[in-house]
């Protein structure tokens, strides 16, 4: 009987999940212009903002067959699959407002789009009449949010069954949506890492900008064994990412985890610790609202993954980055400072921003902004 239970879960498991879609990358010289102003990120912001929206009406053409099987999935949480479509939509049309700022300085990709319903009507004839200059960049930017739709979709398929950064379990969670237009927020998760850790906290202070570390507190035991870490984080902040890198949802022990996370780096890094919880592989229970609460602790999302832990170079990391943030405007990226990528992907993404007229969110800032 054991063994024929055991057998009906592996098949309702292989029902749902399925091997994942390929991660999007992106060569951004296939973008004809530098964003070396506010006004050409613009540009390039309105043009990624309605290529998106191109797709995302695509999808929306499917019906649930046809979307489960171009996500290569058996079956699909449909709810949560329009539920996230829908929230993309308000940010889209949010973000191509705020890009529509600038129209009267270079007016490519601006079309009067006044409402909601005019941005979906111009998604389904866009790339029509974007002229010459960009020709070359229509076909792979529409194939990368293909991709990039394809990703998220897929996480809101397998939601709340498995849960993740796509979508909050309560209003308490925090995922960049909530920043001002242009600001970004910098973190890094995973470390520390005595092989990388150390150069992009200097990194960061010798560029003048602030990060937030999300820790394991079996790796900062290990470094903390090694020697003092009180200079690591200097002029950062540090939040928690559990005591070990497990889903926090299914662990039994993820209470403790968090307990002794939490008193670790109040103990070691009082000043740098701030009271956010990034969640391994972005899984939490539905049911930890009451415990967060008590703890003083907030979940902290992310809305733009480098997937710099996966097979990216750092450079298609990088550009994968700033592709989407040219697409959301707004955000918290996430990095790994496990992972000697990390740095130069950061390295390459400053210099490719440098003049766009963006900001870095201050990590303090961040964290005193409660929901």
């Amino acid at each position: 009987m054991r063994i024929a239970f055991a057998l009906l879960a592996g098949l309702f498991s292989l029902a749902a999940h399925a091997a994942p879609p390929a991660i999007a990358s992106f060569d951004r010289s296939h973008w004809p212009e530098q964003l070396d102003s506010p006004a050409l990120f613009d540009v390039a912001s309105r043009a990624e903002i309605l290529s998106f929206a191109q797709v995302l009406h695509e999808s929306e053409m499917l019906d649930q067959q046809a979307l489960t099987a171009r996500l290569q999935m058996r079956q699909i949480n449909l709810s949560t699959v329009r539920a996230v479509r829908a929230r993309m939509w308000q940010r889209l049309w949010e973000g191509y407002q705020q890009a529509q700022r600038s129209c009267e300085q270079d007016a490519s990709f601006c079309y009067p789009v006044e409402s909601m319903a005019d941005l979906r009507m111009k998604a389904a004839t866009f790339a029509a009449d974007v002229g010459t200059f960009y020709t070359g960049w229509i076909e792979p930017s529409h194939q990368f949010h293909v991709r990039y739709l394809n990703e998220q979709l897929r996480k809101a398929a397998l939601f709340p069954q498995t849960s993740s950064e796509v979508e909050r379990l309560s209003t308490r969670e925090r995922s960049g949506d909530e920043l001002n237009d242009r600001m970004f927020l910098l973190t890094f998760a995973g470390g520390p890492s005595a092989a990388s850790t150390d150069a992009i906290a200097e990194y960061l202070r010798r560029q003048k900008l602030s990060s937030t570390f999300f820790v394991l507190g079996t790796r900062l035991q290990q470094r903390r064994d090694a020697g003092p870490v009180d200079a690591l984080y200097a002029g950062q902040c540090v939040g928690t990412q559990g005591w070990e890198y497990r889903s926090h949802a299914q662990w039994q022990g993820w209470q403790d985890s968090l307990r002794r996370s939490q008193a670790q780096l109040q103990a070691l890094l009082p000043e740098q610790y701030v009271p956010l919880f990034r969640p391994p592989y972005g899984q939490r229970r539905a049911d930890g609202e009451a415990f967060m609460a008590a703890q003083g602790l907030q979940v902290s999302l992310w809305d733009i993954d480098a997937e710099d832990d996966g097979t990216l170079t750092a450079e298609q990391s990088a550009q994968r980055v700033l592709t989407l943030m040219l697409l959301w405007r707004k955000g918290v990226i996430q990095f790994h400072d496990g992972l000697p990528k990390a740095q130069p992907a950061l390295e390459w993404l400053l210099q490719h921003t440098g003049q766009s007229g963006i900001g870095w969110e201050d990590c303090q800032e961040y964290a005193r902004a409660r929901l």
